[in-house]
């Protein structure tokens, strides 16, 4: 590929430039130059200086950079102001029309070897790819944008790296992503970057996968932390991201109503915002706190609000996790046919690879309402396949749970040894409150 600062490039624009405005080449050189200085440097064998491009710019009537490079004049401002656009499509739930935009954007940006803005249109991209479920192709977009932003400081480098560990934790990889967020924690913290937007961003991503992995304790801290960081941050959209995050280490706290202001502030905030999917996400999360709290009535018109906002915008992956909420509460009202139903047409857009630990609800919610059917091997078949999504996933935790069900069932068919082996299975995967076996903490910031 040609550079757009190659002397025979510079020298071809230069030439293009006179011809259009009519001037010769002595018009052109006078009074610093001479004619065969410009016609050597249009016929690109020699490379002007910085002082000779400035003079030829000033004759020529455009602007340095324009002339250097090729970008007209305002195209970095211009690309800047689409992107933004794309953004707020994005922000409304609009995903494939938003990753049009940005692909058209990031050709733009690439033609012109604008780094800035290829990289945020490669994370608008990853976005898109999270939002509708796409997330090897989400992951794929983050880690080019990890590259064109390779020189630039950690901080600037954050959104990248905590997109890529999203996609790995949705895929259900767990343990992968704590370890890009954590060592992106301590590298920041231990080199003093003190930067409270990407620092937030970190622990407010942190907070599911550590509790999926019966972390307790760390998510809690990490939680603790992001909160001492808000007052730091101006960002309304960050600030909303992390009281929904925050939300989910209240109510595995018992601390429900203060988890439901958490998460009534984030979906104000998104509401002015008008990020559609995000407050999606906010009923989504409201819905789990009512239903955790017993009130399976407002959890119900919750999480069906979420479902329709989701489904409106094709957010296929964060739909079937919804669904998966959702038939929950409809078992525990009773409506058991129903609830299986819906997550039957579920399993059919998760897989090990995207949605691993939804999916696995999914099928342990199945099992359950098979139990409750009296059939027994259908219960059987869901718990040992969720029971192998969940140990590829790391979720120890539900896994540990899902053992004792699966070793009550066996035992109450009459085999005692292959319930022993799932008990001892479990008790391999309980750990202590708060525990993992994870590594050291990461450096905290100087609160």
């Amino acid at each position: 590929m040609v550079r757009r600062d190659d002397p025979e490039v510079i020298g071809r624009r230069v030439q293009q430039l006179r011809r259009e405005r009519g001037l010769t080449q002595r018009q052109l050189a006078e009074p610093a130059y001479t004619p065969a200085y410009i016609s050597t440097l249009e016929a690109g064998r020699v490379r002007p200086s910085d002082d000779a491009l400035r003079h030829l710019a000033d004759r020529l009537g455009v602007a340095y950079d324009e002339l250097a490079t090729g970008r007209p004049a305002r195209l970095a401002t211009e690309l800047r102001l689409h992107l933004t656009e794309a953004q707020r499509t994005l922000a409304t739930g609009e995903s494939e029309e938003a990753a049009e935009q940005y692909a058209d954007l990031l050709a733009e940006a690439e033609s012109y070897g604008l780094v800035d803005e290829e990289a945020t249109a490669l994370l608008g991209l990853g976005e898109c790819g999270l939002d509708t479920g796409d997330l090897t192709a989400a992951r794929l977009y983050f880690e080019r944008a990890e590259r064109r932003l390779a020189d630039e400081p950690l901080p600037a480098r954050v959104p990248a790296l905590r997109g890529r560990a999203v996609a790995h934790y949705l895929t259900g990889e767990l343990r992968y992503a704590v370890y890009l967020l954590e060592s992106t924690l301590d590298e920041l913290n231990r080199g003093g970057l003190h930067d409270p937007d990407a620092l937030l961003l970190l622990y407010a991503s942190a907070i599911g996968p550590y509790m999926d992995m019966g972390a307790h304790a760390r998510a809690a801290q990490a939680a603790e932390l992001a909160l001492a960081l808000a007052p730091q941050v101006a960002d309304p959209a960050l600030l909303a991201r992390m009281h929904r995050s925050v939300a989910r280490t209240l109510i595995a706290e018992g601390r429900v109503a203060e988890a439901d202001a958490s998460l009534a502030k984030a979906a104000e905030l998104y509401r002015q915002l008008q990020f559609r999917t995000e407050l999606a996400n906010c009923h989504w999360m409201r819905g789990y706190v009512y239903a955790q709290d017993g009130e399976l009535e407002r959890a119900e018109v919750e999480l069906r609000q979420a479902l329709d906002m989701l489904t409106a915008k094709r957010a296929a992956l964060y739909s079937s996790q919804v669904a998966v909420e959702l038939a929950d509460v409809l078992h525990k009202r009773g409506q058991s046919d129903e609830a299986a139903t819906l997550l039957h047409n579920v399993l059919s857009d998760l897989s090990s690879e995207r949605g691993a630990l939804h999916s696995a609800a999914a099928h342990r919610l199945l099992g359950i309402i098979a139990e409750d059917a009296r059939d027994t091997d259908a219960a059987e078949e869901h718990y040992v396949r969720a029971l192998s999504l969940l140990e590829r996933a790391g979720a120890a935790g539900d896994l540990a749970d899902l053992c004792r069900m699966l070793g009550d069932l066996l035992r109450r068919t009459g085999r005692v040894e292959a319930a022993l082996d799932a008990y001892r299975t479990g008790l391999g995967h309980r750990t202590a409150p708060g525990t993992t076996t994870l590594g050291p903490a990461p450096a905290q910031p100087p609160l």
